[in-house]
């Protein structure tokens, strides 16, 4: 196969319709020699902050000078930004041939779980000194869940979501994302939800949570922040009064894994972490920001950026019909001055613009548009937030990098 028609073959897999089981990827892992018992990781789940955590995380490593592998779910561009050693994605004749191998056990297996089993024996046998990974959902039963040399747990904050699937409480979807903890330092955020927190303390044998005492924001900026913890300087890059929440989360992670990394270093790299369709800045005159906000959870961080601008933002908005669309928007539009509603292109999953457009008018004037370049004029010189789904904010963002 060649790389489009190997895409095409782990696409036609699909990540639903077998029952939810590790039995499977056991066996295949076992067929390729056990790889992940060989890779010393930081596993993260949660429902909002695994991307942005995973990208600090990431970034400060690899700056230390460890070998840093990287596993993410989803991708927001290409299919390859989900394995990444040192910042550079897994190459497509590397992807052909791992998934070769994956293909040959013969196992059948979910995408998700062939993605995994593909990973964790590329990044095996590329010698990676650490991984930073993600759970793809959930986590008792997710795939990624074969990691067992673990120097560090994360659980970001947890919020209503997959509720089909991970259970129709906080505490029942809680329960599934401790599946991956082990017998070392588990961080979780100090703004966890207090039922999913009582659920974590019951589950963690070491719990670390930063002290929100001992920080100090000493500049809350529109675009990136600066703070103080435990006496030390900070600034990120990353937008958002809620990357100072992850920030702390990987402040901690570090001070806990077990690995001695300089101040210098950690710095730096908050400072340069970038990551994709999180706040992300696609345009500067006139602004135009991306994020991915498609649950309550990160509809209500993101409202929080967007009243900053003091009611001047025209939005543009697309989602899948399958989410809590009305939620996000009861959240987000008030702050708005006008909001665009468009379907996402190739998506069957997506709302139609017609419809969004009728929930959205209940909380601001929306029109429609037919086309991203329609939207995006119709929005004029306003600061613009284009949110809603990230297959909106991916779709987006080829769109600004084209120019």
């Amino acid at each position: 196969m060649n790389y489009n028609e190997t895409l095409q073959y782990i696409h036609s897999l699909g990540n639903f319709g077998m029952e939810a089981s590790l039995e499977r990827i056991k066996t295949v892992l076992s067929k390729l020699g056990n790889p992940e018992r060989d890779l010393k990781a930081i596993h993260i789940a949660g429902t909002n902050g695994k991307g942005s955590v995973s990208a600090m995380l990431s970034c400060i490593f690899k700056n230390a000078g460890y070998k840093t592998g990287i596993f993410i779910s989803p991708f927001i561009i290409d299919f390859r930004e989900r394995i990444q050693i040192n910042g550079e994605y897994i190459s497509e004749n590397d992807l052909v041939c791992y998934a070769e191998k994956v293909k040959e056990t013969n196992i059948v297996l979910t995408e998700f779980e062939f993605i995994t089993a593909l990973a964790f024996l590329y990044f095996k046998e590329q010698k990676i000194d650490i991984l930073i990974c993600e759970t793809g959902l959930g986590g008792r039963f997710d795939a990624t869940n074969t990691l067992d040399n673990l120097v560090a747990a994360v659980i970001t904050k947890i919020g209503l979501d997959h509720t089909a699937i991970l259970g129709d409480t906080i505490e029942k979807i809680a329960y599934e994302k401790c599946g991956i903890l082990r017998d070392c330092p588990v961080i979780t955020s100090y703004h966890q939800d207090e039922k999913a927190l009582e659920v974590i303390k019951m589950q963690a044998n070491k719990l670390y949570i930063p002290d929100e005492n001992a920080l100090k924001v000493t500049n809350n900026q529109k675009l990136g922040n600066t703070f103080i913890y435990k006496g030390k300087e900070y600034e990120l890059s990353l937008c958002g009064d809620y990357q100072v929440e992850n920030a702390l989360v990987v402040l901690e992670t570090i001070e806990n894994c077990g690995i001695d990394i300089p101040y210098n270093i950690i710095y730096v790299s908050l400072k340069e972490t970038k990551f994709p369709a999180r706040m992300e800045i696609v345009r500067e005159k006139p602004l135009v920001i991306i994020d991915g906000a498609h649950n309550p959870d990160g509809a209500f961080v993101l409202a929080n950026e967007i009243k900053k601008f003091s009611g001047e933002v025209v939005a543009i908005i697309g989602m899948m019909k399958d989410k809590d669309f009305e939620e996000v928007l009861k959240t987000t539009l008030p702050y708005v001055k006008k909001a665009i509603a468009v379907e996402v292109e190739n998506m069957p999953r997506s709302l139609k613009a017609k419809e969004l457009k009728s929930v959205a008018e209940k909380y601001c004037k929306c029109d429609m548009a037919e086309s991203y370049e329609k939207a995006i004029k119709m929005a004029g010189d306003d600061p613009i937030f284009i949110f809603g789904s990230l297959y909106l904010a991916a779709d987006m963002r080829k769109f600004f990098k084209k120019d």
